[in-house]
Parts: C-alpha cells; sequence; structure tokens
C-alpha cells in the first residue's frame, strides 16, 4: 500500500494489528452488508476478549456468530438478539456482557463518535432500565437521557464498491450501519465487491469519502438469507 493507495491483498494485511481486548465496530444488519470474510479471518486467529458493537449478531454459524461460537466476544453493544440462539443463551447465562441499546439510540451514538461528539440527550428510553445509572434532565418540560458516544479500535465494514482510494459506495439497505461505523474507528478495513480505479466513480453518489477508510480488500461473498420465507403454492 502506498500514497493515497488503500488497497491490501491479504486478510492478514487488512487485519494488521488487531489484537485481543480491542473494541470492534462490526457493519451488518442481520446478515445484510456484514463482512463476511473479516469475520472469518478473526474467526482463525488466536484472538480474544473482544468489546463488539454491532446491531446484532447474525445466526449462530455465520457472520459474528463464529465469534461467539469461539468465545471471542466479552462484550456486546447491540439492537437485537435476534435469531442467534448461542447469543441469547450467552446473554442469559451471563457469559457474555450485553449492552441492549435501542436501534437509533445504537445508530446515533455511533454517528457521533464519529463527529466527536462525547455524548447526546435523547427522550428514548427514559423511564425505562435503558435510563438505569444515566444522567437524566428536562428540556422545555420534557425528560431526555444522556447517551455516551461510542468509538472502536477496528471498524469492519462491508461495501459495494471503492476505489483504489477508498472512496465507497454502498449498495441499497446493504449501507446500514456501515457508513457511520467507518467514521468512528481508528482504523477503518473496508470488505468490497469491486475495486475500481481513482475517477470511475462518480462524486455525486460516493457515501464515504476515502479520508476514513484505511484498507480496502475486495472479497467474495456467500451472501446467505437469513430467514427464507416462502408463499404457500
Amino acid at each position: 500500500m502506498a500514497g493515497f493507495n488503500k488497497v491490501v491483498h491479504t486478510l492478514d494485511q487488512a487485519l494488521a494489528g488487531l489484537d485481543s481486548n480491542m473494541t470492534l465496530m462490526v457493519g451488518g444488519f442481520g446478515l445484510c452488508g456484514i463482512p463476511e470474510n473479516l469475520i472469518k479471518a478473526i474467526a482463525q486467529m488466536d484472538v480474544t476478549g473482544f468489546t463488539a458493537i454491532s446491531n446484532n449478531a447474525g445466526v449462530d454459524d455465520f457472520g459474528l456468530g463464529l465469534l461467539l461460537q469461539n468465545h471471542q466476544i466479552a462484550k456486546m453493544y447491540a439492537s437485537y438478539v435476534g435469531e442467534n440462539a448461542l447469543f441469547e443463551k450467552q446473554l442469559l447465562t451471563g457469559e457474555l456482557e450485553v449492552i441492549l441499546t435501542p436501534q437509533g439510540t445504537l445508530a446515533e451514538k455511533i454517528r457521533a463518535g464519529g463527529a466527536g461528539i462525547p455524548a447526546f440527550y435523547t427522550a428514548t428510553g427514559y423511564g425505562t432500565p435503558v435510563a438505569e445509572g444515566k444522567h437524566c434532565q428536562q428540556f422545555n418540560g420534557k425528560n431526555y437521557v444522556l447517551e455516551e458516544s461510542l468509538t472502536a479500535d477496528f471498524a469492519l465494514i462491508k461495501a459495494w464498491k471503492a476505489d483504489t482510494y477508498g472512496n465507497l459506495i454502498f449498495r441499497k439497505t446493504a449501507a446500514n450501519f456501515n457508513p457511520m461505523m467507518a467514521t468512528a474507528a481508528k482504523i477503518t478495513v473496508v470488505e468490497v465487491e469491486e475495486i475500481v480505479p481513482v475517477g470511475s466513480l462518480d462524486p455525486n453518489f460516493i457515501h464515504t469519502p476515502g479520508i476514513y477508510v484505511d484498507r480496502v480488500i475486495q472479497g467474495s461473498f456467500e451472501k446467505r438469507i437469513e430467514k427464507l420465507t416462502l408463499a404457500e403454492s
């Protein structure tokens, strides 16, 4: 990797510097827009004790579910336990510390972290267990909860296209948490379907500028369906 060129060619290069007990942001919503190959690579590494920040943990044998199987995650910020039975079991047994966070609040905690905002007030969660132990204050007669922002050591995200400078385009709902996570970590690693030369992407359609991106690697994706529902014939 030289100059402005962010492209790396191996998963080892993409994950260089990742170590135990780090905080990871991992993009995706269910199995949509997850960095499949980066997660698989971490599952094969001798690293553990992660704090993971992700909307949910996918399914038992895919995505972040692989890191749960290996007991590599110690703490997780998430909005949804969902379809992952192992995630639910580790939560209920106390093996995994889980900070369940309203989805919009989680998104804003990440966005604010990337913007350098240390905390913000939101009405979401006031009067519920979400607000326990947090500062609350009234504004114009309405109660709000103070939420601290989130940042990470690594952000592992998935994009559709990148140029060699790391400018990114996301495709439809696969964007989900990926763009905001790209701004909120010390090192942002992006797995993409296609890498194109600089100048190939229309600047009007770039979602994340390359200034937020440290490494880009091209991957091939299974794009597994999380839950298939068929209409009766």
